[in-house]
C-alpha cells in the first residue's frame, strides 16, 4: 500500500513540476485577416442646394461585414468586400408636402417660420468594396490604416416627418427618391479611434422639384467615427 502511495506521490509532484517547467506556447497565424465587422456613427449633411440648412443635429449609423482578402505576403495590402446596413436621419428646413393625387412638392420653411421637426430618415442595403492599408502583423492589433471605398447602397424604406404647432404628418416611400445612391468614402486612424467621411455621388433625389422651379440635386456628406472588430 506504501508502494502505491509513493508511485502517486511521485507522478502527482512530477506532474506539477513539468507544468511549471513547460513554456507556455503561442501560436501565430500568419494567415490572419484583419477589420471584417465594422460599425460607424456619422454626422449627417445634405448639400447642393441653395437655401437649405439644417435645424437640428443630423445622425448617421452603419454596420456590416467586410470580407478582408490580403494580396501581399505581408498581408499589409488588402482588398475587402460586404453588406452593411445604414440609417441615416436629416433635420432641416426642407418642406415635403403631398396631395390627393400623390404627388409631392418640395419648399423651405421661411426663416421666421416654427416648426417643431421635420426629418428625414432613410434606410439602406449597403455594399462597399475597399482597398486597405496598414501596417499589421500577427503578433498586434495596434496598427495603423488608411482604407479608401466605393459604395453602392439600395433604398430599403423611407420616412419623412413634419410637426408643426398641433399638427403631425407621416410620409413613406416617396417616389421621387433614388433607389439607388453612390459614393466613395474614406476611414483611416490607429487601433480603435477611426475617423470616417462619405461623400455621395448620386442626388438623393431623382424627380424633385422646388415650387420655384429648381430642381433638387442635392447630395450627402457624412463624416464621423469608424470602429472594426476582427
Amino acid at each position: 500500500m506504501k508502494f502505491y502511495f509513493s508511485v502517486v506521490t511521485f507522478f502527482v509532484f512530477f506532474g506539477a513540476f513539468a507544468q511549471d517547467e513547460i513554456p507556455e506556447i503561442k501560436v501565430v497565424d500568419s494567415l490572419y485577416r484583419e477589420d471584417q465587422f465594422y460599425i460607424n456613427f456619422t454626422f449627417n449633411k445634405f448639400q447642393n442646394l441653395i437655401g437649405l440648412s439644417q435645424s437640428k443635429f443630423s445622425p448617421g449609423f452603419c454596420i456590416g461585414f467586410l470580407r478582408d482578402m490580403p494580396v501581399n505576403k505581408s498581408r499589409t495590402f488588402a482588398i475587402a468586400a460586404g453588406l452593411g446596413y445604414s440609417l441615416n436621419v436629416y433635420s432641416d428646413n426642407l418642406v415635403i408636402s403631398t396631395n390627393e393625387n400623390s404627388i409631392n412638392s418640395y419648399s423651405f420653411f421661411p426663416s421666421d417660420g416654427r416648426y417643431y421637426k421635420n426629418k428625414l430618415s432613410l434606410q439602406y442595403l449597403d455594399l462597399p468594396i475597399e482597398i486597405r492599408w496598414r501596417t499589421s502583423t500577427p503578433y498586434t492589433h495596434k496598427f495603423w490604416r488608411i482604407y479608401s471605398g466605393f459604395k453602392i447602397s439600395y433604398l430599403l424604406a423611407d420616412r419623412y416627418k413634419l410637426e408643426i404647432d398641433d399638427q403631425s404628418m407621416v410620409y413613406r416611400s416617396n417616389v421621387d427618391l433614388n433607389k439607388f445612391q453612390y459614393g466613395c468614402y474614406l476611414a483611416t486612424g490607429r487601433n480603435t479611434w477611426n475617423i470616417y467621411a462619405y461623400y455621395g455621388l448620386t442626388p438623393v433625389f431623382k424627380s424633385a422639384y422646388l415650387l420655384n422651379g429648381e430642381k433638387n440635386k442635392m447630395n450627402t456628406f457624412n463624416v464621423g467615427l469608424q470602429f472594426y472588430i476582427l
